[in-house]
């Protein structure tokens, strides 16, 4: 029997693939650009909201990314980033989430005169304040962050750097996202090759905006996941036969970092029934559901598995299976990933079996 939405809302979920820039709150937007001195993109918290979803629904990665030029100006100061990431964790932990991964592009935010470490540190403050108002609620959470390389800016070892030195206070590792066409991870050979030799965690966007041959890419690089990577579908057949690439991930189990209503935004994907999801899946590929940038998208990580499941006829094994997946594809340390799992995931989805 199919599970309603409020049984996949009560579901625990981790999330392994969310933009700090793109989940402000509609009305943190409005507060903050009134605190700034910023003209609003509308006037209400439900037209900001509404102003974001129309203006990234464009089936273009180029012009989903430029809503971010909004949320990034209003995150320059420590006090903003600071919020922003507190606000982060606490709507995750709203929404069911027990871990919890943000990744964002510190060079976007040194305007107002931070360095790239006071601007990391501000963001962890947010989260720890995030996670001990989430536990007092009853709702506990493990949240860490990524540092985002962008495509399109000339490759640094800067953030490999910095990602190495808080690896035990919050920073579980690196990103390259940004424009993917013309801009291929080669580019960015030298740091990825610095974060291999440090052990920090890489996780490249690729096979969204580009096909199989990025995700190649990613690979040589050293990524461990991909973010998104649903155009690996081309390289696998009607049949199921897979290509090198499709090969390549499905035998090392390499973690697709999957957004679907992202997807549809940009073009990545045609529809929620063709979203290769459901095929990925049931083809014995790593997926794992995220909801990349939740104020642009108007969504959550719950409601993007809602979607799926209803698309895709998933039940409660496909759900667990997906969860597991990003728990243990995590980059947050072993331990407390397993700690969770015990914890919190087994036991929620043993009572939900009981229930059903």
């Amino acid at each position: 029997m199919p599970l309603t939405p409020a049984q996949i809302r009560s579901l625990p979920t981790a999330v392994l693939h969310d933009h700090l820039d793109g989940g402000l709150r509609p009305s943190t937007v409005l507060e903050l650009c009134a605190e700034l001195g910023i003209e609003t993109p509308a006037g209400t918290a439900g037209a900001v909201a509404d102003w974001f979803f129309d203006a990234a629904d464009s089936g273009s990665l180029p012009r989903y990314l430029a809503t971010f030029d909004r949320t990034i100006a209003l995150m320059q100061r420590p006090q903003d980033l600071h919020r922003v990431a507190r606000e982060f964790v606490e709507d995750m932990a709203a929404d069911g989430a027990c871990y919890a991964e943000t990744r964002w592009a510190p060079h976007q935010h040194l305007e107002g005169g931070l360095s790239l470490a006071q601007a990391v540190d501000a963001v962890q403050a947010g989260l720890e304040e995030g996670m001990a108002i989430a536990a007092e609620a009853g709702r506990p959470i493990l949240a860490g962050q990524l540092l985002c390389h962008l495509r399109h800016l000339p490759p640094t070892e800067e953030l490999v750097r910095l990602a190495a030195d808080r690896r035990d206070a919050g920073v579980w590792g690196v990103d390259l996202a940004g424009p993917e066409a013309g801009f291929p991870a080669s580019l960015y050979a030298g740091p990825f090759a610095l974060a291999h030799e440090l052990g920090v965690h890489v996780t490249i966007h690729a096979g969204e905006a580009d096909g199989p041959d990025s995700i190649a890419c990613a690979l040589a690089q050293g990524a461990e996941r991909i973010g998104h990577g649903v155009r690996l579908i081309e390289d696998i057949g009607a049949d199921g036969a897979r290509g090198p690439v499709a090969e390549e991930v499905h035998a090392r189990q390499i973690c697709l970092e999957v957004c679907p209503s992202s997807n549809l935004q940009t073009g990545a994907a045609a529809s929620l029934a063709a979203h290769p999801a459901g095929r990925l899946l049931a083809g014995g590929f790593t997926v794992a559901i995220s909801s990349d940038n939740r104020l642009m998208s108007r969504t959550c990580t719950s409601r993007e598995l809602e979607l799926l499941a209803g698309a895709h006829r998933w039940e409660l094994p496909e759900l667990e299976r997906i969860t597991h997946t990003a728990l243990s594809s995590g980059f947050a340390p072993a331990e407390q990933r397993e700690r969770i799992l015990e914890e919190i995931v087994r036991p929620a989805y043993a009572a939900a079996r009981d229930a059903g």
